[in-house]
């Protein structure tokens, strides 16, 4: 009888041996996958949640604009002194275009519609039960979340309208509607979505379908009307709708008298996510159980028929599949059995390497140091195709894509840091807020996407205008930057803001239609010596208050937090 070799009696037993831990590798990502896929749906739904809080902050403040604007037009007031309702639907039809806004009604000092831009021949009722028009009857301008006579859901400004001789002759209420098809549907597009909003209990405008045919008319949970009407309380979590589950949020929506009479939904379902983690997890059972179970049969023989080096590596082996890197193999033979064991050896110190400076690499982030990052040189082949993947993805968090500075969430993790180190060193730390002037009128006159390249021109600028590795510079929202300065005190800021203000001021964006456009910015700056009574919103907050004395000031120009 032929006598097997010792090659083929080791090698080929261990190849299978890998493949199955290859397999449960695969089982552990799998389950892995589904907390990542839950925790990513998890963030989307709080970055929509802060957005939609800041899109009926715009709301309300869009609606108040638009009422006091058109109360103070003297075309509008001389129609609304002759009672002329088409005249008044042709002078202030303009009004949703310029204002964003999507219905205005004006009255007489009575309080009777004498037109309704979004219904233009719905007019001679009264709307003396709205809260806002009250308010503009005794002389006030309010805003409120309302339901009217004809628009049952919306963010309103009643702003009352005064004759050439002081008398009151009107009132102007202008908003943004929620309850029509067409807002919900913009709504959807704009937070990924679906979207519903609820008259009381019941849906009357809503994205969700089932069978094909929307649920309009159908009401709410009764446990979470409880919350979010009864209570007056936001509700966050997890709900069933017709069967299907999502991540949900629902938020009251609070008259003048503080009833909750309205209700905006906002759910991603998990459909999709459930199915695709469900058939990772059952394929990595099923590989993991088969992989164990070749293993244990391969093993069996293994160890019968080799001698002790196997043996050993064999343990080895078992310690670093199940995740303790750190095994030494304790096999000195110098056949091939000693050459399987140093390979092993050298994967598993690759692998422990990536894994100890990836996880140093997110540790750093976190405490706000978000310039360090893993060497991707340290790595070859495949390892560093994966080492390079895992750095793009940690930059893609971090940094803001059209101008390639921090974004906001790696500015509050250096801030975070920053602070608590000038809190223990008792040092001043220093922050601008900076906002570039009109970019809106830019980018209606000339377009967006050269209203990118202004954006990007300004970014390149400031961060020229700071100091280098020491100032930190980040993208706060559309025309919106922040540079903070570690122990800098209020004269290095303010010299610092004043050079940022007079760079760009110098600069010219490149523009196809003129030679070269100029833009300008406002900057406000406050210095802070962190203590525990000073929280890190007080210190921002008054900078942004800095930033409005700017713009109120004539813009291209730098305040100081706490003067003027």
């Amino acid at each position: 009888m032929r006598r097997k070799s010792f090659k083929t009696r080791i090698i080929i037993p261990t190849v299978i041996i890998v493949a199955a831990l290859f397999f449960m590798l695969i089982f552990s990502l799998s389950l892995r996958f589904s907390a990542l896929s839950s925790n990513l749906i998890n963030e989307k739904l709080a970055a929509n949640i802060n957005s939609l809080k800041l899109f009926f902050d715009n709301a309300k403040a869009a609606s108040r604009a638009a009422a006091v604007s058109i109360a103070q037009n003297y075309d509008v007031i001389n129609a609304i002194r002759e009672r002329n309702t088409d005249e008044l639907i042709r002078l202030v039809s303009p009004a949703p275009a310029l204002y964003h806004i999507n219905y205005c009604t004006i009255t007489d000092n009575e309080g009777t519609v004498l037109a309704r831009i979004h219904e233009p021949g719905n007019f001679g009722d009264s709307v003396l039960n709205q809260q806002n028009i009250k308010d503009a009857l005794d002389g006030k301008t309010s805003t409120y979340f309302e339901q009217g006579t004809a628009v049952r859901v919306s963010v309103r400004t009643g702003s009352p309208v005064y004759d050439t001789d002081g008398a009151l002759i009107g009132i102007i209420s202008a908003g943004i509607r929620f309850d029509t098809e067409d807002t919900i549907n913009e709504l959807e597009q704009l937070f990924k979505s679906e979207i519903t909003i609820f008259l009381g209990d019941t849906r009357i405008a809503t994205t969700i379908t089932r069978d094909g045919q929307s649920i309009i008319g159908t009401t709410i949970d009764p446990q979470i009307a409880e919350i979010v009407i009864e209570n007056k309380q936001e509700y966050t979590g997890d709900a069933k709708i017709f069967g299907e589950k999502y991540k949900t949020f629902y938020m009251p929506l609070l008259n003048a008298h503080n009833e909750a009479f309205a209700t905006f939904f906002m759910g991603i379902p998990e459909t999709e996510i459930t199915a695709s983690t469900n058939k990772s997890i059952r394929d990595g059972v099923i590989l993991g159980i088969s992989g164990l179970l070749v293993s244990i049969v391969l093993l069996f023989f293994i160890i019968s028929s080799i001698s002790e080096p196997i043996a050993k590596l064999s343990s080895n082996m078992d310690s670093i599949a199940n995740g303790n890197l750190h095994t030494r193999i304790n096999v000195k033979s110098e056949d091939e059995v000693g050459l399987l064991a140093r390979s092993f050896q050298k994967v598993a110190g690759i692998i422990h390497k990536l894994i100890d400076d990836i996880n140093l690499m997110i540790t750093e982030h976190e405490k706000g140091n978000t310039d360090y990052y893993l060497n991707v040189d340290d790595f070859h082949g495949d390892y560093k195709t994966l080492a390079q993947s895992v750095l793009k993805f940690a930059a893609f968090g971090i940094t803001d894509q059209l101008t390639g500075l921090p974004n906001r969430r790696n500015f509050d993790n250096r801030l975070n840091w920053q602070w608590k180190q000038a809190m223990k060193e008792s040092t001043p730390i220093s922050i601008l807020v900076i906002d570039m002037d009109k970019l809106k009128n830019y980018n209606d006159s000339f377009g967006h996407q050269q209203g990118d390249m202004a954006v990007q021109t300004v970014a390149k600028t400031i961060k020229l205008s700071v100091k280098p590795s020491v100032d930190f510079v980040a993208r706060w929202g559309d025309d919106e930057f922040f540079v903070l300065l570690p122990s800098a005190d209020s004269g290095s800021a303010v010299s610092t803001a004043e050079k940022i203000c007079a760079e760009i001021a110098k600069v010219l964006v490149p523009c196809a239609e003129i030679n070269g456009l100029n833009v300008t910015v406002s900057i406000g700056v406050n210095t802070q010596v962190p203590s525990p009574g000073v929280s890190i919103d007080s210190f921002i907050s008054i900078a942004d208050k800095a930033l409005y004395q700017a713009k109120t000031a004539g813009r291209n120009r730098v305040a100081v937090g706490g003067e003027g």
